[in-house]
């Protein structure tokens, strides 16, 4: 069974972050990158049912994205394709970039992590699943192979589930805890080191998004409020008419 596996080089997001000097950017300095969180758990489904199942993973990340497809590689991936593409905070370019790079790819599945951690979007992979067609459901929290499609379980709101069956090939996003991600071994680095990792230059043909202004929400401070406990609860009673709470 094919996998594609796609994974993000994402800053650790407690990061301290900083605008850029052009106020429409983040500041870089500082920021300590490493595989996107919910990217482990797609890798790590992938190998599971590679090693079951046989065929092959390839790992796809788009950006300054070599350490983090280094270690994909390292824990059992089988080949690299790297996308030198700064893409911002565009999913959609993101998602046209990926589909021009496994275009010639041949593919049973396709698994993305749900979210990244820097910007939470939850886009790109069901943009992904629209330019290439395919059936997908995202939020996946348990994946089961079946002869020719595949059956899995995805988180609904308030708590419910979902088990749907999608004939392959398609894609699916899957949620943390899905599986237990491995470490990456020291044979497993030096085994990195002889996997292909191949450089695609390519840019998007759309442009979707303009980013107008970057800005730290305003930061709001407590008001204390003191006094004997009758002052004190009077003067809670306004606050809360004052902003119609009550």
């Amino acid at each position: 069974m094919n996998i594609i596996v796609l994974a993000k080089h994402a800053p650790d997001p407690e990061s301290e972050i900083r605008v850029g000097e052009d106020g429409k950017s983040v500041d870089q300095r500082g920021l300590v990158y490493d595989i996107n969180d919910w990217d482990r758990y797609a890798i790590e489904e992938a190998i599971q049912i590679k090693e079951n199942k046989g065929g092959e993973v390839v790992v796809v990340g788009v950006g300054t994205a070599d350490d983090t497809l280094r270690k994909c590689l390292a824990m059992g991936a089988d080949r690299a394709i790297k996308i030198p593409y700064d893409s911002t905070l565009d999913a959609y370019q993101t998602a046209e970039v990926i589909k021009e790079a496994i275009k010639d790819e041949n593919y049973d599945l396709i698994i993305a992590g749900y979210q990244s951690q820097d910007l939470n979007n939850a886009l790109v992979g069901s943009l992904l699943a629209g330019m290439l067609d395919l059936p997908y459901a995202t939020a996946v929290t348990d994946l089961e192979v079946e002869d020719s499609s595949i059956r899995v379980k995805r988180e609904l709101e308030g708590g419910y589930n979902e088990e749907v069956v999608l004939p392959l090939p398609c894609l699916v996003t899957v949620q943390s805890g899905i599986n237990e991600p491995r470490y990456v071994s020291i044979m497993g680095i030096k085994r990195a080191k002889t996997k292909e990792l191949k450089e695609v230059s390519l840019q998007p043909t759309t442009s979707t998004l303009e980013i107008e202004k970057v800005y730290l929400p305003p930061v709001k401070k407590a008001e204390m409020i003191e006094g004997s406990p009758d002052e004190v609860a009077k003067k809670l009673i306004e606050i809360l008419k004052e902003r119609g709470l009550v």
